[in-house]
């Protein structure tokens, strides 16, 4: 009956890990996503600055050009931060679901040593009888 028991706690802790291991997989899928729209953003203001400058500097419009390039700055340093935000927020979880997974994975050796001993013990102890 024990064995029963600790095979029981073993199959809960393989599901709980499951469980984990999905979470898992969905917040590093998050970072990839993370990753690449601040690559993404990264692209279109440089091509926004580049475009600003061959309207504006080229033409000698070289006030237009720095309060165009300063907005267009600022508004992508805003959208970095927030990504930045995200990916910090993600990192922060990614380490969580680590964590409980490590707690787990503990656990789960510590109840398969257990049911090991529980194996053994019952076998022995039925040499002894006879």
């Amino acid at each position: 009956m024990a064995i029963f028991n600790i095979h029981e706690t073993l199959l809960a802790y393989t599901k709980q890990k499951t469980e984990i291991n999905n979470q898992l997989s969905t917040v590093m899928m998050n970072m990839l996503s993370a990753s690449r729209q601040a690559a993404s953003t990264q692209e279109k203001y440089n091509d926004k600055e580049s475009e600003l400058y061959m309207e504006y500097y080229n033409e000698g419009e070289i006030d237009i050009y720095e309060i165009e390039s300063e907005r267009l700055n600022q508004e992508h340093e805003l959208e970095l931060a927030n990504l930045n935000s995200w990916e910090k927020e993600l990192e922060l979880q990614k380490n969580n679901l680590e964590t409980k997974l490590n707690e787990i994975n503990t656990f789960e050796n510590t109840w398969t040593k257990l049911l090991q001993n529980n194996i053994k013990n019952d076998f022995s102890y039925g040499a002894v009888q006879q």
